[in-house]
């Protein structure tokens, strides 16, 4: 397959200026070049750290590059899909003034997938006109829109995977929505729900085992299809104290996880472990709620939509 111009400029970026790693660290041997949704900048870092593409509005929640080589990205306010001229070709806006919408992803369908956090909370499905064309209630729990849910996803069996902060809980939606199964996060090893272990985003990797970051509790936990943990990664184990806030995060094709750290505002705001939880990467200039690992050392990531 053709690479889109996008990659091209990406890959091309990424051996200019050898010497000009000033936010990847410089004496690390892996360079990512990725997309980042957060709120000094979105858009598209090059593996020299240079810019490569940026939205002109930060703020943004999650976002991709797709297949077709557009850029889907969704703020609070409204999720855009931009084309290769950074035209806007699909805009969906919030509804209501005390909503939120809270992630956008492209399914295989070419549907929108998009979180409405609000009086009526629910994922809705949206055509290439932005129209609802599907809608799925969720049970957040809570009436505190800003703390309903977060990253939300589609799973291969065509339920809907869905953290919950408030609630401590990840659940599995059907379309009707009603859920099926249910990952509480308030462990009692942890100190319960006072150690905040607020799922943020919760995804099902292809061994069936979920990845799920706790936000305020600091922590990153792999779950079997029982929900026991099987693999985690906490504070404890770093003297840099590299997570905070973790929201983001994307399991590699080889095995390794890239997690953020929202709330750092000095230091490492995304990093990378291998499975024996050594940092092997980190990236310490905009801060990150979300992102999309691109490429490592100027080859695109298998598995991702570029590839």
């Amino acid at each position: 397959m053709r690479m889109n111009s996008i990659l091209k400029l990406v890959i091309a970026l990424c051996f200019i200026a050898p010497n000009s790693l000033w936010a990847q660290k410089a004496n690390q041997e892996i360079t990512h070049s990725f997309f980042i949704a957060g709120p000094q900048f979105t858009g598209i870092i090059g593996e020299n750290g240079d810019v490569v593409w940026d939205s002109k509005k930060a703020g943004a929640r999650d976002g991709y590059v797709l297949k077709n080589g557009h850029i889907l990205i969704c703020w609070g306010d409204e999720v855009r899909e931009y084309n290769k001229k950074k035209e806007i070709i699909l805009r969906y806006k919030k509804t209501e003034e005390s909503m939120e919408l809270g992630t956008a992803v492209r399914l295989s369908n070419g549907k929108t997938l998009i979180t409405e956090s609000g009086l009526n909370p629910r994922i809705v499905e949206v055509n290439k006109k932005g129209q609802v064309v599907k809608s799925i209630p969720l049970k957040p729990e809570t009436d505190n829109i800003h703390m309903q849910t977060r990253m939300a996803r589609k799973l291969k069996n065509g339920n809907y995977l869905v953290p919950h902060l408030l609630a401590f809980a990840v659940k599995e939606y059907q379309s009707n929505g009603e859920v099926v199964q249910t990952f509480n996060t308030d462990y009692k090893e942890f100190g319960g729900r006072k150690a905040e272990t607020w799922p943020f985003t919760a995804i099902r990797l292809k061994n069936g085992n979920t990845l799920v970051t706790l936000t305020h509790g600091n922590r990153v936990v792999e779950l079997n299809s029982k929900g026991d943990i099987v693999w985690q990664i906490s504070n404890e184990l770093y003297e840099e104290n590299p997570l905070v806030d973790p929201c983001g995060a994307q399991r590699l094709p080889n095995g390794n996880t890239v997690i953020t750290s929202y709330g750092a505002q000095k230091g490492i705001k995304i990093f990378e472990v291998d499975r024996n939880k050594n940092i092997v990467w980190t990236y310490t200039n905009f801060r990150a709620h979300h992102f999309q690992i691109l490429t490592t050392n100027g080859k695109p990531i298998k598995g991702t939509p570029l590839k």
